[in-house]
């Protein structure tokens, strides 16, 4: 028998798009919540002055919540070992509370040892840091009060607070690749932040078997988050040459930072490839028909759409885009069918 649910569409990659214009960003979230569209979702980096507008995940977020009323709003991600775990719980439970119940949090370890070492940390102490703060984090939104002993915090019976709104606590996502960290993640039955650069390959198979040995079912599996590019037009052909322009863009940019590393630049991906496993493309229908596949090969049912691909794709382009997926795509995902995992 056929069961039916749900796919949330969440749009992503505006934060790096040079949309340094606040006010346009909060109109882009405004419209967001208008058209339907599940939630917005933003990165967190630092200590780049002059491209990086927002390095303050929360602090946006508390301003895109304030002025929208059911979309929510998640974190991708925040860098756990950057922070004083019982400090980022009591900012995530607040935000939680303002918001009325709308915060997602994707939390990771992060990647970038110049971040580390600005804020006098030990880049080779991230995933232990990371494994402990989310310990505490996870803890004290659920319970209120946290004991921890570490090497690196150490405190008894701290009351945390106030109340997250969402219990047992605002949804936790995990942006994890390396084996131990998708470990982590099945064996606290937490959804993953796909990525989308490499792409969700490395991912999926081995947090599948992670949550087969953990037992914990296809519940975090669904609950797991895709990323795409998106390309849509009324016109086929009008969609795919966007696409192609998008993959010539995503071409040269891998090349570029290849050659930066001294490294031989990778093949060049081609159309079929980017439908494959990183884009979405076409007219409404085609994509309707892409994003049931993903969900039927992948077991998900949330997908973060970048519509303006990292600021490859123009922001007037992108919104026009949006409306069109808004009116001629997410109907057909509100009730879209469900596929059953085959067991191990």
């Amino acid at each position: 028998m056929t069961t039916y649910a749900p796919i949330r569409i969440d749009l992503a990659g505006f934060a790096r798009d040079g949309l340094g214009d606040h006010a346009a960003l909060i109109t882009l979230a405004q419209q967001a919540d208008r058209l339907g569209f599940g939630g917005i979702w933003f990165n967190e980096f630092h200590f780049a002055r002059h491209r990086l507008p927002h390095p303050s995940t929360l602090l946006l977020g508390a301003a895109i919540l304030a002025v929208t009323e059911r979309l929510r709003f998640g974190t991708s991600i925040l860098v756990l070992p950057l922070y004083h775990p019982l400090l980022l719980a009591e900012q995530v439970a607040q935000l939680d509370r303002q918001s009325g119940g709308r915060l997602d949090v994707g939390v990771g370890r992060g990647t970038s040892p110049d971040t580390f070492h600005a804020l006098g940390l030990d880049p080779d102490q991230a995933r232990p840091r990371f494994k402990a703060a989310l310990e505490i984090v996870q803890t004290a939104l659920m319970h209120g009060t946290v004991s921890h002993d570490s090497p690196f915090w150490s405190f008894s019976n701290v009351s945390v607070g106030p109340p997250a709104v969402q219990r047992p606590h605002p949804p936790i996502y995990m942006a994890a690749v390396a084996p131990d960290n998708l470990g982590l993640a099945a064996r606290k039955g937490l959804p993953l932040l796909y990525s989308l650069e490499p792409n969700e390959q490395r991912q999926f198979a081995p947090y599948c078997a992670a949550l087969d040995r953990h037992g914990q079912g296809t519940g975090p599996l669904q609950a797991s988050s895709l990323s795409r590019y998106v390309c849509i037009h009324k016109d086929r052909a009008t969609a795919l040459a966007q696409l192609d322009r998008l993959t010539r863009h995503l071409n040269e940019g891998r090349a570029a930072r290849a050659r930066a590393a001294g490294n031989p630049a990778p093949p060049p991906r081609t159309r079929a490839q980017m439908l494959d496993g990183h884009a979405i493309a076409g007219t409404p229908d085609d994509c309707i028909a892409q994003i049931y596949d993903l969900s039927a090969r992948l077991h998900t049912r949330s997908i973060r759409a970048f519509f303006s691909a990292n600021g490859a794709i123009p922001v007037l382009q992108a919104r026009a885009a949006m409306r069109l997926f808004a009116a001629q795509v997410l109907p057909a995902l509100a009730c879209a069918p469900v596929m059953t995992r085959a067991a191990p």
